[in-house]
């Protein structure tokens, strides 16, 4: 028999949250972001999910499983958010119909050299505060001038990305700076990632592009995901091997880090670190057994955690585990853990099966 560990995927959920941003952006085509192999859900699965919902576009980094969506047919805008590495990528963008973000002026240089009648629609990225990828002010007016003389550039988008869409500080000085770089320049334009989306009309454009909110997880710290309406897609399941009775004074796992004060029942669930879950997650984070909450002590093992199922009378081995989604929210567990949801999604473990449902 398998280990009992399952990540179900609920493409309803998946259906619904693309229906939350359209609400939200009506006039905007979406360009949903699918990197990190669908922040873990399964490229080709999400991908024919949105696309039998209607979306318009799909955005990643890597150049395979952009390769990849092309040769299993679907036809939507396909877009590499950091562009490609080499003049030697292009040749495969012109085959495949695969649209590249310039962000900057080597990438431009390397345009150059593209192949004889190859035609690219291109995300012209501009760095207005961020301060990771693109073009700065002084940069963009002789950009944009050689790229509109490069006979491979078609299409021209243009982009810019938040740095703090999520907390107080906002998007108005980052607008500001678009704006004024971008003055003059009549192009679509693309900005709101989901936290933009949900906050910011005003930056909705002609593309939007939503991650996180999706895959049914909140941008934000403060706000829920139920709260925005927001369903998780996936749902990371596992059951009870094992039941431990402790006493007081008795430690569970490797360096003893929890010590029964009372006499205490363990449940030995089979997820570990290599599964994807966080080894430093802390005693204490949210854990779902049957229908009813309860908590994680001891230290993540590679294999296994514990859980204190000592109120819980009819847990006994073979009892379901919720870690994250349905139930137990996985914005829950990573806040517990000190981190956000996107890592313990994106870090879900290949050996981990993954059913799609919805």
């Amino acid at each position: 028999m398998p280990r009992p560990i399952t990540a179900t995927i609920d493409s309803a959920a998946l259906r619904h949250n693309l229906g939350v941003v359209r609400r939200h952006a009506p006039q905007s085509r979406v360009l949903a972001v699918v990197k990190a192999n669908a922040y873990g859900h399964g490229i080709m699965r999400v991908a024919r999910a949105l696309a039998d919902a209607g979306v318009e576009g799909f955005a990643l980094l890597e150049l395979d499983a952009a390769i990849a969506l092309r040769v299993a047919g679907f036809t939507q805008r396909i877009v590499l958010l950091e562009g490609f590495f080499d003049a030697a990528e292009l040749p495969l963008l012109a085959t495949h119909r695969i649209d590249t973000v310039i962000h900057s002026a080597e990438q431009i240089a390397m345009l150059q050299h593209a192949p004889e009648g190859a035609k690219f629609n291109l995300l012209i990225k501009l760095n207005t505060g961020m301060n990771r990828l693109g073009l700065r002010e002084a940069e963009f007016a002789g950009a944009l001038k050689a790229l509109r003389a490069n006979p491979a550039a078609g299409e021209l988008t243009l982009m810019t990305h938040f740095a703090n869409s999520d907390d107080a500080r906002g998007v108005a000085w980052q607008t500001a700076a678009f704006e004024q770089i971008t003055q003059g320049a009549t192009l679509p334009r693309t900005l709101a990632n989901s936290a933009a989306i949900l906050r910011y009309p005003e930056t909705h454009a002609d593309w939007v592009r939503p991650g996180i909110m999706l895959y049914g997880a909140t941008p934000f710290a403060d706000v829920s995901a139920a709260q925005l309406d927001l369903r998780p897609v996936m749902t990371l399941t596992s059951r009870i091997i094992a039941v431990q009775q402790l006493k007081p004074g008795d430690t569970v796992g490797y360096g003893g880090l929890y010590t029964a004060q009372r006499d205490t029942r363990i449940g030995v669930v089979a997820c570990g670190y290599a599964d994807g879950y966080p080894r430093h997650a802390p005693n204490g984070t949210p854990v779902r057994v049957g229908d009813v909450m309860t908590t994680t002590v001891g230290r993540v093992s590679m294999d296994m955690l514990c859980v204190d199922i000592t109120a819980l009378r009819d847990a006994q081995v073979g009892a379901s585990v919720t870690l994250w989604g349905a139930g137990n929210p996985v914005d829950d567990v990573a806040a517990a853990a000190g981190t956000v949801g996107y890592e313990l999604l994106c870090a879900l473990a290949q050996r981990v099966p993954a059913v799609e449902r919805g």
